[in-house]
């Protein structure tokens, strides 16, 4: 009995796409209209169960091809929504909070949304690997670099949750206390009705900043581990240079962005570490780490130049 492998991946990127969506969903409304609810696995299981689309996915085009799947964009993209969906759950089970799944899950949902719906046929079809990727580096460097722009764009998505939730979280409270001492009781209810309404506004202020405390804390243990994959893959492509072409940087526009992408993320580390930066600066950074990340997976290939320019079209 033969296998149509295009019609099963076609089922399972349909598939993908709709339980993310039923996800996305759960997750808004949860937070949404929830209230203090307490942590469940159902977005959980919603996210495992597109991993595990994904994951089924990526090992039929291996069979098919008989190489590592990541040698197209439409790959290389599906390989970044399941390093996305694999890094958030390992969050969410860790830390128990249900608020990510409202950033992550539309922001993984529009990029299987893209790869699925948006690029044209011939991108999305396996192809053979051209002679330059034919080694064993390419898991080992395409696999890490990838793992790093996972890493990098949840922790930058994290920040802005941050920067956007601060201005509403923080605020400056006043105590305002009876201007008269008179003994009366009218005045002695009024003092403990404001008192009680202001230690309410301080206990709500109080867990807003722990939680905004945790964003920030959070964002930058990621970005952290996602600069430290971003290294690794920056090396390994040295080397496995050096063996294709001789030299080990060539200082092509993927290279440059990569270097570019790592001196943001090593200012924004350096700026917490040394200078003792916390909350919106170092927030603001990351902020603009989104956009020199995708610049340097995206940018550079649709201009279609340099070493790497067979990453986008056809390798």
């Amino acid at each position: 009995m033969m296998v149509n492998i295009p019609v099963i991946e076609n089922f399972l990127s349909n598939s993908c796409f709709l339980i993310l969506f039923l996800t996305t969903v759960y997750y808004w409304l949860k937070i949404g209209f929830g209230g203090k609810s307490s942590f469940s696995f159902t977005g959980l299981t919603g996210y495992g169960s597109a991993l595990c689309c994904l994951t089924l996915q990526l090992i039929l085009r291996w069979v098919d091809s008989g190489h590592f799947p990541l040698s197209n964009l439409y790959e290389s993209l599906i390989f970044l929504a399941w390093c996305l969906l694999l890094l958030y759950i390992y969050i969410e089970v860790s830390t128990k909070t249900l608020f990510l799944g409202v950033l992550t899950s539309p922001a993984i949902l529009c990029l299987v949304a893209f790869t699925d719906f948006s690029l044209p046929t011939e991108l999305q079809q396996s192809t053979p690997l051209v002679p330059a990727l034919q080694s064993n580096w390419l898991v080992m460097h395409v696999t890490v670099m990838i793992a790093s722009y996972a890493a990098l764009l949840l922790g930058c998505f994290i920040a802005i949750a941050y920067l956007v939730l601060s201005k509403f979280f923080i605020k400056t409270t006043f105590v305002t206390a009876p201007l008269s001492s008179q003994n009366t009781v009218l005045r002695q209810e009024s003092f403990l009705e404001e008192k009680q309404k202001t230690d309410i506004v301080f206990e709500k202020n109080d867990k807003n900043l722990k939680f905004l405390f945790f964003l920030d804390n959070l964002s930058y243990r990621t970005i952290g581990i996602g600069f430290c994959f971003l290294t690794l893959g920056i090396l390994s492509g040295a080397i496995w240079a050096n063996e294709t072409w001789g030299n080990y940087w060539s200082w092509d526009p993927k290279e440059t962005w990569a270097f570019i992408t790592w001196l943001t993320f090593a200012c924004y580390l350096h700026s917490r570490l040394v200078g003792g930066w916390t909350g919106s600066k170092p927030a603001l950074v990351a902020s603009f780490g989104v956009l020199v990340v995708w610049v340097c997976y995206l940018g550079v290939n649709l201009l279609g130049q340099g070493l790497h320019s067979y990453g986008f079209l056809n390798v």
